[in-house]
């Protein structure tokens, strides 16, 4: 463990795949939503990457200050408007996992 983690972090992992045609609306989303989510105050890592050779995926990574944290991140407006009003219904696939350090 690096000595800017602690035990009561929480990462996160998602990958998305986005319907067919759904790809270029999906990022534009993302690109709105990354920079909100980055400045949460429970919020340490937050990034969300394209794959170069499938453009319908995207890879989050987020690391959250506590279980507690990831909680209210999944209350705030613009994850309510921007994730769960605008991307899910474009998606065809969501994968998550829960991570802690060892």
């Amino acid at each position: 463990m690096s000595a800017t983690s602690d035990r009561n972090e929480l990462i996160v992992t998602a990958l998305w795949e986005a319907k067919p045609g759904e790809e270029d609306a999906i990022a534009e989303i993302l690109k709105s939503f990354l920079p909100k989510a980055q400045k949460e105050a429970w919020v340490k890592t937050f990034e969300i990457h394209r794959s170069s050779t499938r453009p319908q995926q995207f890879l989050f990574y987020e690391v959250f200050r506590s279980e507690a944290g990831f909680t209210d991140h999944q209350q705030t407006e613009h994850f309510k408007s921007l994730i769960q009003g605008q991307a899910l219904p474009r998606l065809a696939r969501r994968e998550r996992e829960q991570y802690r350090y060892l």
